[in-house]
């Protein structure tokens, strides 16, 4: 949680969020996963109001390797 918190956009509103609130609108999201031979997919739902901080946050750990 320390490292999804540091890697959060320092303009977003959860870049200062307590936990509870990150694992709410970050970790529990109904999202369709789907996964290939070479990589993962996300589908989040039409209606995802933090798409643009999930995706910041899927790039920036994607950099960052395994």
């Amino acid at each position: 949680m320390l490292a999804m918190r540091s890697a959060v956009p320092a303009r977003s509103q959860l870049s200062h969020a307590e936990f509870a609130t990150m694992r709410l609108r970050l970790i529990k999201i109904a999202a369709r996963v789907v996964e290939g031979a070479a990589r993962i997919r996300v589908y989040l739902p039409t209606a995802c109001p933090d798409r643009d901080v999930f995706r910041a946050l899927a790039g920036r750990f994607c950099a960052a390797g395994p």
